[in-house]
């Protein structure tokens, strides 16, 4: 079943029970999915790469609000996030652990003789296709500068 199928169909399930924390997050991913519909050369349909990444995208903006709700001490709003966070992670592939990660960039290090800082950018271009939608971004690349730099 596509995503817009099934998100269609938890919200219908949502609506009945009145889950507005689901309903919310649900929504959310439908909204993303008509827009990446109705953009140039995407002939009314996605592929089921681009709603990964869509849904790595929706994660990524409500982790941002999400901190900035926490510094700036506005619990209610920071509920919302991390609710809609938990619905949207739903629809992801299991996150790498961070031990994880650090094995396949040392042995992406390994492959490549990586031998200090100036080869960043040839590990991270590696790492980023290989662990996409495994792990965040922000923690490969960290993992990466450590591998290199010690």
């Amino acid at each position: 079943m596509s995503l817009e199928l099934e998100v269609m169909s938890l919200m219908k399930d949502a609506m009945k029970n009145k889950d507005e924390a689901l309903l919310r997050g649900l929504r959310a991913i439908k909204a993303e999915i008509i827009k990446a519909k109705t953009e140039p050369g995407a002939n009314g349909a996605i592929s089921e790469d681009a709603e990964m990444k869509l849904l790595q995208k929706l994660v990524k903006q409500r982790k941002d609000s999400l901190s900035i709700f926490q510094e700036q001490n506005r619990a209610d709003l920071a509920q919302k996030e991390s609710e809609e966070i938990a619905v949207i992670e739903k629809f992801l592939p299991a996150q790498m652990s961070e031990e994880d990660v650090k094995a396949a960039v040392d042995a992406i290090v390994k492959e490549l003789g990586a031998a200090g800082p100036q080869d960043l950018g040839k590990v991270m271009g590696v790492a980023s296709k290989q662990l996409a939608g495994k792990a965040d971004g922000k923690l490969i690349a960290t993992v990466a500068k450590n591998a290199l730099t010690n």
